[in-house]
């Protein structure tokens, strides 16, 4: 119900009739601007830079204008700061930032991130979803913003996702299917192929290990990985814990490069309609983006105004490298449905909405509150 909604109404003292609508806060360009910005003054420039509204001239008004950046400020002053945290084997961690990879620019923060590189020698940070999400934005927005380049990247991958992405059902993932497996491969080396060959990154492959694997489905991939001259290390951390995980540990430093160059999917001055043709047909496999005319005006414009120099972030489904999710492996031909464009200029990109994602996700069929509780003691249940 809050996706789209009309408030405004009941007279002048009420405001003016609007249509608008909620987002999920990993969605939200407050969370990116919090990833995103490198010192509180940064974060507070930034929240200033919002464009909340337009004036009947269609110029903006942003939230400086409204000289509420400065409470903003205030309220996410002790978010700003990194939480460390360690994992049940006492290595430390920092937690901090929260944007999805398929409907936002999915990676923490920079602020944990710099960190980090001061605290360890080797940091280890996610990129959500896979190389056309998570780590085409970590590379197009992230480290164009904060000028980090990685030494190596890791492509995680499991047997399941490989036989979904070859043809199988999900209720037959369990079940040994070489077949399946071997036309799945497909996806999983597009995005080998776009971390080395698009990004210039090395790249090591993590096999997730699940219990109903087979030797010989892990053998397949390993003969993949050497026809590839790409590593693949089985990974059983979650069943032992960081032993299960130091071969992958091991090759990673091996594969790392001593003086790494990173490359971007597009320029800064490219257009922002060209930024998007970019990354459809580099990542996705596209062979072009199409949208409404209205849409396509709403993107010539804000070329217009100023903010073409901007990245832009995709979402769209995490499923398939095509906004049709039911597209499997690696499509290649297929044209991007773009649907809306939303200026973010304070997180300073721009957003494009793909295809029939949605930036306020639905509750499961069993909502996770319905089975929490608390007791009459104050011990509470259901968390897990």
């Amino acid at each position: 119900a809050l996706r789209a909604i009309v408030v405004g109404l009941g007279g002048p003292a009420n405001g003016v009739p609007r249509e608008g609508g909620f987002d999920i806060v990993a969605a939200s360009e407050v969370m990116a601007i919090l990833c995103l910005a490198e010192s509180l003054g940064d974060l507070k420039q930034r929240l200033g830079e919002i464009v909340v509204a337009q004036t009947h001239e269609r110029r903006p008004v942003r939230a400086r204008d409204l000289g509420v950046h400065g409470a903003m400020a205030v309220l996410l002053k002790d978010a700003f700061a990194p939480n460390l945290v360690q994992t049940l084997e006492g290595t430390p961690a920092l937690l901090h930032g929260g944007p999805f990879a398929n409907i936002a620019h999915g990676c923490n923060s920079i602020a944990a991130t710099r960190a980090a590189l001061g605290l360890a020698d080797w940091v280890v940070t996610e990129a959500g979803f896979g190389a056309d999400l998570g780590a085409e934005k970590f590379v197009d927005i992230k480290c164009r913003r904060a000028g980090l380049v990685p030494c190596v990247a890791v492509v995680v991958a499991t047997v399941r996702a490989l036989k979904y992405h070859g043809g199988a059902a999900l209720g037959a993932l369990e079940h040994e299917d070489l077949s399946a497996l071997e036309r799945g491969i497909v996806n999983l080396e597009h995005h080998v192929r776009t971390v080395r060959e698009v990004y210039g990154v090395p790249c090591v492959v993590a096999a997730n290990h699940f219990s109903a694997d087979t030797d010989a489905e892990h053998a397949l991939l390993q003969r993949w990985g050497g026809g590839q001259g790409v590593p693949v290390c089985v990974a059983r951390h979650w069943a032992e814990g960081g032993a299960g995980a130091l071969d992958l540990a091991r090759t990673v430093l091996q594969a790392a490069a001593p003086q790494p160059v990173l490359r971007f999917v597009y320029e800064d001055d490219l257009p922002l309609w060209e930024k998007l043709r970019a990354v459809a047909r580099r990542i996705y496999l596209a062979a072009d983006v199409a949208a409404p005319a209205a849409v396509r005006r709403s993107v010539d414009e804000l070329q217009a105004a100023g903010y073409g120099r901007l990245p832009v972030c995709i979402a769209k489904t995490q499923y398939s490298l095509a906004t049709d999710p039911a597209l499997r492996g690696a499509p290649s031909g297929h044209v991007i449905q773009l649907r809306e464009v939303r200026l973010a200029a304070g997180a300073g990109f721009v957003v494009a909405i793909c295809g029939d994602i949605m930036t306020m996700p639905g509750l499961p069929a069993v909502p996770a509150a319905e089975r929490m509780d608390v007791d009459a003691d104050g011990h509470i249940t259901g968390l897990a």
